[in-house]
């Protein structure tokens, strides 16, 4: 009976262990030794490690936690001398970190090993960690898994196939590939397009998808992480957001919401990103460093049309049912201030002190002081205004039908030209190139994408896709074959 007893309560331990590494956390000490250990290297929320040279590693957590005064590499075992990254380290705390192995047909294990150290077989790999694809675990060591679903082998033999999820090929035979400016060299375009549910991949240049991420709801919104590794992803009817790996095109973790996810917003300073969800008029908070929620903040009306401005200090929407316009001060503990009711608003900007308002019905814009709420000016504009760039001191404003970007300068409000693009297709959105001082316009049926240079205001080339874009990100490429 106590033989029993004992057995019951080593069990309710190691469950409770389980469940504490479920979503567990490094501490400072141990983030700050990754750093120093692995220089330049990604520390995943998820817990696992990216050297620059693509190289993983996987933490096991100890079962106790030793407490050293300072946290130091103990022992490590490498089966290659000249290799300086070792298969297996461990620490004077406990902590191990597994390297991820790979044979020449990127098939994925651990170190096999006939006698595995003991920090080794009485580690747990987090469980809510998202492992790298293809991964089969040697079975001798089939107890780090806890209640992951992972293969595994007898040996290091790595006879299991890897497979990426999540994906479609759709690769063509004849991919033509067209000229592109320097800044676009090494970029992928994901890209939302009428013609599929599904994410198209495309590599700059090309005219067809290399192939597609596979989506069971249409996409509501999708926005690349600050350090382009990641992608989070809203979809229609989902209270949830996808966080999307581009190193391998995985879901690696689902973020649940009370309500329907909508827009993305990405604000670099605070490595924050903002959901926003109409259903319940407010505005989820996610912690882009771990990918966890932080909080909702609660807004007016049914939320639309969202821009993150003015240095990442403002946010401004309009309530799709009224055409309110609010600004969200994030600096002010996230006070709202009504703008004003404008018709048929079809994109904000904001610029110099001031909110730019086009109307897509209309065909104007009005130009409204933020600090006094007065009317400065309203002007008419080319037909079926749909989306504007504010660069330096001029603001970019697209035309869907007439294909076509006027520039006003934000100092005087007046037009100083414009660029034609010559597309003959219905423009959908103007997205600036990252470190550039570049434009992409996309269109959302003539199958093209065309780019001008802010900086001379004058428009490039063109460019052919196989499918018409609604929406785009721009990502340097990272995945990992």
């Amino acid at each position: 009976m106590k033989k029993l007893r004992s057995i019951t309560i080593a069990f309710l331990f190691i469950i409770l262990f389980a469940q504490n590494v479920f979503a567990a956390k490094f501490s400072n000490e141990m983030k700050q030794f990754i750093k120093e250990e692995f220089p330049n290297s990604t520390l995943r929320f998820d817990g696992l490690i990216t050297l620059p040279d693509g190289t993983l590693y996987l933490p096991l957590y100890p079962t106790l936690v030793k407490k050293p005064e300072k946290i130091e590499v103990r022992d490590v075992v490498s089966i290659n001398k000249n290799d300086k990254h070792p298969e297996i380290i461990i620490l004077n705390n406990d902590y191990v970190f597994m390297k991820v192995l790979k044979n020449a047909n990127g098939q994925k294990s651990l170190l096999y090993m006939k006698n595995p150290p003991l920090e080794v077989k009485t580690g747990l790999l987090p469980q809510d960690m998202l492992v790298p694809s293809g991964l089969a675990i040697p079975d001798n060591i089939k107890g780090i898994m806890g209640n992951l679903e992972i293969p595994t082998i007898k040996d290091n033999g790595l006879k299991l196939d890897a497979a990426i999820v999540h994906k479609q090929n759709v690769k063509p035979q004849n991919n033509s590939v067209q000229s592109v400016v320097s800044a676009l060299k090494n970029k992928v375009f994901y890209i939302q397009s009428s013609a599929s549910k599904n994410l198209q991949v495309v590599e700059a240049g090309h005219t067809q998808a290399d192939y597609a991420l596979n989506q069971n709801n249409i996409v509501y919104d999708f926005k690349a992480t600050p350090d382009n590794k990641f992608l989070l992803v809203t979809n229609f009817g989902k209270k949830s957001v996808e966080v999307v790996s581009l190193a391998d095109d995985m879901v690696i973790k689902q973020i649940d919401l009370k309500s329907n996810g909508g827009e993305i917003l990405i604000d670099e300073e605070r490595k924050k990103a903002y959901i926003s969800s109409p259903d319940e008029s407010c505005l989820y908070v996610l912690d882009i460093s771990d990918m966890t929620l932080k909080q909702k903040i609660k807004l007016k009306g049914k939320c639309s049309r969202f821009i993150l401005t003015d240095n990442n200090r403002k946010i401004f929407y309009c309530d799709r049912n009224t055409n309110e316009v609010w600004s969200v001060e994030l600096d002010n503990d996230y006070i709202t201030k009504y703008i004003g009711s404008f018709p048929n608003i079809s994109k904000i900007e904001y610029a110099n002190g001031k909110i730019y308002l086009t109307s897509r019905v209309a065909s104007r814009i009005a130009v409204v002081d933020y600090e006094t709420l007065n009317l400065i000016t309203e002007s008419p504009i080319a037909e079926k205004p749909v989306d504007m760039l504010s660069y330096r001191n001029n603001l970019y404003i697209l035309s869907a039908t007439k294909n076509k970007v006027q520039i006003m300068d934000v100092t005087t409000d007046e037009f100083i030209g414009e660029i034609e693009l010559g597309t003959q297709g219905f423009s959908s959105k103007i997205y600036k190139i990252k470190d550039s001082g570049l434009a992409i316009i996309t269109d959302a049926s003539a199958n093209k994408y065309s780019i001008i240079d802010l900086e001379k205001n004058k428009f490039v080339q063109n460019n052919d896709l196989e499918v018409p874009v609604s929406k785009m990100v721009i990502v340097p490429a990272v995945r990992k074959n």
